[in-house]
């Protein structure tokens, strides 16, 4: 065992040294989400930016494909790291998990390569294989598409088969039968139909239940292991609510999907179905915290380590408005009528990944650096605090200044472009000269420059964080 607070991979099994391999990879294209967003968002308020050598259309694209894969790589790293740990095995297949891992980062790199080199040409089939689908959100080549099924398939495997070996516990079980979801749902985006409607339908499956329903499931995974590392809670709590979550998941989460239906020729039934059962998933979450935080108050237990729970906290709650009450407030279809498609759709979809994801996958940054540093001390009057203290700070005050100047601007839009107007051109372009929009849009860059600053300062406290510390890690006294 090495020094404290000194990196060193010794410290780790094996695979939480991949998971490592698997951070710095996210972090990587966190930031490279962070970096196009901007520039996105300068476009929106100065067209002529970089016109013709980095379009925005092409800026918006690798910002969403940026989030969605490092928030990908995040959680297969967060699952590599507790596997060994949960199971009581080493890692079954590590080596193809390592292949696998150098295979998923060369095809991201081509892949985001091809968008930035070819930004315009016809689209052809031989477009969809080679260069891009052209689905919004899941825009990767049909290429790349089953590389990231073959492999979550090898990721099932080395998940499914280190559990079948090793112990069983109700955090693998769930963890084993969503990835079987995770995997198959992805599928669900693949198919092709002439019919809008028919290829709306199969393209929202992956946009609600790939991201929305079995990400959800496994952040709840990452949750309960998160918990009991940090704090000690008995896994009895942590475990009865994320059964609880997956029942509400199968119960509204699958039926919540069809307030994406509304507007693409579904039945009218969905009218109701979606707009009541789209809220109910963030509940159990939220819950299973405060049950952990009250029980380890009640057991006068202590955090190991204090900024990973600061970050799994604010999950549980930036997952509730995020996803929660800012999603459930629009997806009424009296309401969605005029807010569909508007920046208020934006908001939600910034806070909800943001507080959802990005939260946990942070978390287990922190999780990882204590036990690559030698378990060091990351308690209170940790040495050098305020920076991630500061992170988290600026990173929410960033986030909540976007989605509220987005939903400001989403306010406006619904208000001048559907309400008045009649969702006529005449009616989008009015709204989007109008003071209030141009405002919203100035401040939510603002809102960007202010997240920025907190990314910058995360990776300096990642970099950093324990690194003079010479106190070994508070270890929660285990309860009954």
């Amino acid at each position: 065992m090495t020094a404290l607070g000194k990196l060193d991979s010794s410290n780790l099994n094996g695979g939480q040294k991949l998971s490592i391999k698997y951070f710095t990879v996210a972090a990587a294209l966190f930031g490279a989400q962070v970096l196009f967003g901007l520039l996105a968002a300068i476009q929106y308020l100065q067209p002529d930016f970089l016109f013709g050598v980095l379009d925005f259309s092409v800026n918006r694209m690798v910002h969403i494909n940026a989030m969605v894969v490092w928030l990908l790589f995040g959680f297969i790293g967060s699952v590599y790291w507790l596997l060994e740990d949960e199971s009581g095995v080493p890692v079954v297949g590590l080596g193809l998990a390592n292949l696998i891992f150098w295979v998923f980062t060369l095809a991201v790199v081509v892949v985001v390569a091809v968008y930035l080199l070819i930004q315009i040409g016809d689209g052809t089939h031989t477009s969809i294989w080679l260069i891009n689908e052209g689905r919004e959100y899941i825009e990767a080549p049909r290429w790349a598409d089953i590389g990231i099924v073959v492999c979550v398939l090898v990721f099932f495997y080395n998940v499914a088969a280190t559990f079948t070996k090793g112990r069983y516990t109700g955090v693998g079980g769930v963890l084993v039968l969503d990835l079987v979801a995770l995997a198959g749902l992805y599928l669900a985006g693949m198919w092709f139909t002439p019919n809008i409607s028919i290829d709306q339908h199969w393209w929202w499956w992956v946009i609600h239940l790939w991201v929305e329903a079995t990400w959800e499931v496994l952040v709840g995974c990452l949750m309960a292991y998160g918990l009991m590392k940090t704090l000690g809670v008995r896994r009895k709590i942590v475990e009865t609510w994320l059964y609880i979550e997956v029942a509400l998941m199968f119960g509204s989460g699958i039926l919540g999907l069809g307030h994406h239906y509304f507007w693409i020729g579904t039945p009218e039934y969905w009218l109701a179905i979606g707009g009541f059962f789209s809220a109910l998933e963030p509940i159990p979450l939220v819950a299973m915290v405060v049950h952990a935080v009250f029980d380890a108050g009640h057991h006068k237990l202590k955090s190991s380590n204090n900024p990973a729970l600061a970050w799994i906290i604010a999950q549980a709650f930036g997952n509730f408005f995020g996803a929660g009450v800012w999603g459930f407030m629009h997806t009424l279809p009296q309401i969605n009528l005029y807010t569909h498609g508007t920046q208020w759709t934006a908001s939600h979809g910034h806070l909800a990944f943001f507080g959802a994801y990005v939260t946990m996958v942070i978390a287990f940054f922190y999780i990882a650096l204590q036990k690559w540093r030698g378990n060091v001390y990351m308690s209170g009057n940790l040495v050098g605090a305020w920076k991630w203290k500061w992170a988290l700070a600026l990173l929410h005050i960033g986030m909540i200044a976007m989605t509220m100047a987005l939903l400001i601007s989403g306010y406006e839009q619904s208000h001048i472009e559907r309400a008045i107007e009649g969702s006529s051109w005449a009616g989008y372009f009015a709204a989007q000269a109008h003071p209030w929009f141009i405002q919203g849009m100035q401040w939510r860059m603002i809102g960007g420059w202010i997240f920025a600053a907190g990314f910058v300062l995360l990776v300096w406290d990642l970099l950093t964080i324990g690194r003079k510390e010479t106190r070994a890690a508070v270890v929660p006294a285990p309860v009954d």
